[in-house]
């Protein structure tokens, strides 16, 4: 990477000169390089990744911005985003992260952040097509909760794993299951609350104050059961951040049934990003499902 070209090119953006005096190779996830720049304008994240991965980029800085519009939980600054050569890039306000912080107040940031709904004739959705890591994600519209799950998450996740060699049984108990949706939502209607999308406890932390932070959305208006399930899939969060997040948003007495549903869609993406184990876990949750649903 050659920094003194990519300054000049992020410093068009910023319409002001942008001046890189170092450039530290930092942890950033699974899928993007990271970087830590020390510049003459302050410290910044830099995310890297190839050019054929701009849109990713642009999709997780609106998501970024929304959720910081939303005034209830912390974010990043999301400051620009490009091209540069072979390279797409996201420039990112530097924030020193720690895993020790207030973890009930985290969850009532979480619940605040819920209680942002779309309240639109289609209220499910996002303004664009967006990525849950590397993998597309479709937010076309839907003024029906169990059609947008069914259409918009489930089935186009089902379709590439048939492609990348899920077994066609397991694929068909699939579809099967989104036909019987309506069993999980006969005395539950979902509003559409902004969520975050991807909520793992790799994509939260704690600033230097204590206070929470999320970055990495995949962010879409829908259940904010989904955010919560999710939360629970790979573990990272308290006791006290589901207390506090239920003193603002309590969940419905039926979220215990839903949740493996909605986690099925992150068990399939990740059969999809990563293979292995992942088939038999997505095949045993579906078929437990099918079997509540007889």
């Amino acid at each position: 990477m050659n920094w003194t070209e990519l300054a000049v090119k992020i410093s068009a953006q910023l319409e002001q000169e942008l001046e890189i005096y170092t450039a530290k190779n930092i942890a950033g996830g699974d899928i993007s390089q990271a970087f830590k720049l020390h510049t003459n304008q302050g410290n910044f994240f830099l995310k890297t990744n190839l050019v054929s991965h701009y849109d990713m980029f642009r999709s997780e800085m609106l998501g970024l911005q929304t959720i910081a519009d939303s005034n209830s939980i912390l974010v990043p600054k999301a400051i620009a985003s490009g091209t540069f050569k072979n390279h797409a890039w996201l420039l990112l306000d530097f924030v020193e992260m720690s895993s020790r912080g207030d973890d009930f107040q985290r969850g009532r940031d979480l619940a605040l952040m819920h209680h942002h709904l779309n309240d639109s004739a289609k209220p499910f959705g996002w303004q664009e097509d967006n990525f849950i890591g590397l993998t597309p994600q479709r937010n076309d519209w839907c003024s029906n909760w169990i059609e947008f799950y069914g259409q918009m998450r489930l089935k186009p996740q089902i379709q590439m794993a048939r492609e990348r060699g899920i077994s066609s049984s397991t694929a068909d108990r699939g579809y099967q299951l989104i036909d019987k949706l309506d069993f999980w939502f006969q005395d539950y209607q979902p509003k559409a609350s902004l969520l975050h999308g991807d909520l793992w406890g790799g994509n939260s932390a704690f600033n230097s104050d204590g206070d929470a932070m999320i970055f990495d959305p995949a962010s879409y208006y829908g259940d904010h059961e989904t955010d919560i399930a999710m939360t629970e899939l790979f573990g990272g969060f308290s006791n006290a951040f589901y207390d506090g997040y239920k003193e603002v948003f309590p969940l419905d007495k039926g979220y215990a049934k839903r949740k493996n549903l909605y986690n099925l869609y992150h068990l399939l993406n990740h059969f999809n990003l990563f293979g292995g184990h992942y088939q038999q876990q997505a095949d045993n949750m579906i078929q437990t499902l099918l079997a509540q649903a007889k």
